[in-house]
């Protein structure tokens, strides 16, 4: 393709998104239908403004898709990993296995031959990282337990890509038996263990990783050339990509691998800030990718076979994904918009249809249906998802709530409270005892309806949303407190409140000492760390029960406090160079043991070192 076709094709595209996703958004469509339409629109069975040939359009989404993947495996820091392990291997398997087991029988009963069933079925589980993500995030649903839920659905639908690769050859009529490339498959290995080589190359990939990763970003840092560590990051995710390919996996899979390895890595936040921008604009060019990807003549030619397979495979998805969140125990709100966000089809759908395709297991006039199905069902899953705020959850508000919690009490109360779980719990509870009227504010609706029935007034609302917060009479409140779980999500709210209200008093919960940081680093210094008063209680506990007396072990403790928390502003200019912030902090903890060791009767501290 000459340069000059390239570059008319992507003003078209960017042309295609500036017009129609703002059209889209005042209409109330999301972002994610108005790049849909756009791609619908310019594509070859529309307005025929890119290119006749299918396949470079999907070639184009798969870079979407690449990066958009790298980016999510960046932001899957290993607690978020861990937090979730039972979600993710539960509930994560539990959808995949039972949808392939009921769209195998649908498909059966509709006359397809059983082993074409159960491709369908294993390719139809899986449902659309990039739409559900894209839309909780706008929505701000990611931290809810919905959100959460999905997520870990999400990732294992990724994860189980592997295995079904590798069930797939079995299924159809081809000579192969396996799912590795010619390139590094010995045609002499017996299918059984190609599996096992794949396994063993990805614990490789993932070990090298882990423990050489950071030292070459170390190497590559110490050069504070900025371009050269954003061209060292796609290094890696192109050489990960490559790797997954010349194994026969999808080569997203390869680069999700990257962004986790990455996300160990202290050098995370930079990669995001460096990354960030091109975010929104790589994903919203997927999207206008699989728009333009719909084939209308083939809609045209076969109606009622694509409209029944569509209806079968959206509904029984999202019934059984409705039986799962009853399972576990979702209100029934909560439930439908799970089943609603999970039910379409999924990008890794186009990839596993064209391995189909080329490995025999389906014809490719059913391919050509199936993928239309596919992007169809991506296409109005933004209409389902505005349908049920539209429709549903108004209804559901209305009868699940009390009347008094409808509508934020429009007097004024002095305090307003972003999240309201464990931490957020014990400051209202102080504040009320005190007769002072709170504000609360939280996303997770089943925790709220919970807490309603202690007795709490408390809201649902996004307190990243400035409309909200007026609503919520943070402009005549007098303190703003910040006690969500999410540190990043903490920080935007707090540089949003500090603009819209520079003389409101903020005080914010963080985790601990690197969330601490960030915050200082942003001129925010009324923060409060959440395990340090009781870890300092425990110690004074533990000075007693080794000798020492109440006095003197909470005036040890109250020194300790004192001097850890004036040395914190200098550490947080610091902590990005490991080096330099490892013999600060040595140095900091021999000055506390000489202050200890030097009169045991009256423990001070040098006022010039703080």
């Amino acid at each position: 393709m000459e340069y000059k076709n390239i570059f008319l094709q992507a003003v078209i595209y960017l042309v295609a998104a500036i017009v129609s996703v703002p059209i889209a958004k005042r209409l109330g469509f999301g972002s994610v239908l108005g790049y849909l339409i756009a791609g619908i629109l310019i594509g070859p069975f529309a307005l025929g403004l890119i290119g006749q040939d299918s396949k470079n359009i999907m070639q184009f989404s798969q870079f979407g898709v690449v990066m958009m993947l790298f980016l999510i495996g960046l932001e899957l820091r290993p607690s978020l990993l861990w937090k979730l392990r039972s979600q993710i291997v539960g509930t994560g398997l539990l959808q995949v296995a039972g949808t392939t087991v009921l769209l195998t029988t649908a498909f059966v009963l509709l006359d397809f031959p059983l082993l074409q069933s159960v491709a369908i079925g294993m390719i139809l589980s899986l449902s659309s990282t990039a739409i559900v993500i894209q839309i909780f995030t706008e929505k701000g649903w990611m931290q809810t337990s919905v959100g959460q839920s999905s997520f870990s659905i999400l990732l294992f639908q990724d994860i189980a890509v592997i295995p079904i690769m590798f069930i797939l050859p079995w299924l159809g009529s081809s000579t192969s038996h396996g799912a590795l490339s010619s390139s590094i498959a010995d045609k002499s290995i017996v299918g059984w263990l190609q599996p096992l080589i794949v396994i063993a190359c990805i614990t490789l990939l993932i070990g090298s990783g882990r423990y050489l990763l950071r030292s070459f970003f170390r190497y590559i840092a110490k050069a504070k050339i900025r371009e050269i560590f954003t061209a060292t990051a796609l290094l890696v995710v192109i050489a990960s990509a490559l790797f997954m390919q010349s194994l026969g996996l999808s080569p997203a899979l390869g680069t999700f691998l990257a962004g986790v390895m990455l996300a160990e890595s202290e050098y995370r936040h930079e990669l995001e800030s460096d990354i960030e921008p091109f975010k929104g604009l790589l994903l919203g060019l997927f999207f206008i990718a699989v728009g333009a990807g719909i084939n209308l003549d083939l809609v045209m030619q076969n109606p009622y076979l694509i409209l029944k397979v569509l209806l079968v495979f959206i509904l029984l998805k999202a019934v059984f994904l409705y039986a799962i969140a009853k399972i576990y125990k979702m209100s029934t709100q909560n439930g439908l918009l799970f089943a609603a966000s999970l039910a379409q089809g999924g990008e890794f759908c186009f990839v596993l249809l064209s391995f189909s395709l080329e490995h025999q297991i389906l014809p490719e006039a059913l391919t050509d249906i199936l993928i239309v199905v596919v992007a169809l069902s991506m296409l109005i899953t933004p209409l389902i998802i505005l349908c049920y705020e539209k429709f549903l959850v108004s209804r559901f508000a209305a009868k699940e709530n009390k009347k008094e919690y409808d509508e934020i009490d429009p007097r004024t109360k002095p305090v307003v409270i972003a999240g309201f779980g464990r931490f957020g719990q014990i400051v209202g509870r102080l504040l009320m005892a005190h007769q002072f009227k709170i504000t609360v504010l939280d996303l997770d609706s089943e925790h709220i309806e919970l807490v309603r029935k202690f007795g709490y007034k408390i809201f649902y609302g996004d307190a990243s949303r400035i409309d909200l917060l007026h609503t919520a009479g943070l402009d005549k409140a007098k303190v703003f407190i910040i006690a969500i779980d999410d540190s990043e999500k903490a920080l935007e709210t707090a540089k949003l409140v500090r603009q819209h209200y520079p003389n409101l008093k903020i005080l914010i919960r963080v985790r601990g000492r690197v969330q601490a940081y960030e915050f200082l680093k942003n001129d925010f210094t009324s923060i409060y760390r959440e395990v340090l008063d009781s870890a300092l209680t425990m110690g004074v506990d533990a000075l007693q029960i080794l000798g020492l007396p109440y006095e003197k072990a909470a005036q040890s403790a109250k020194i300790f406090r004192q001097y850890d928390e004036s040395r914190l502003v200098h550490l947080s200019k610091i902590y990005q160079n490991e080096q330099d912030y490892i013999d600060e902090t040595k140095k900091n903890r021999k000055y506390l043991e000489q202050v200890f060791n030097q009169d045991k009767e009256n423990v001070s501290i040098d006022p010039t070192f703080l």
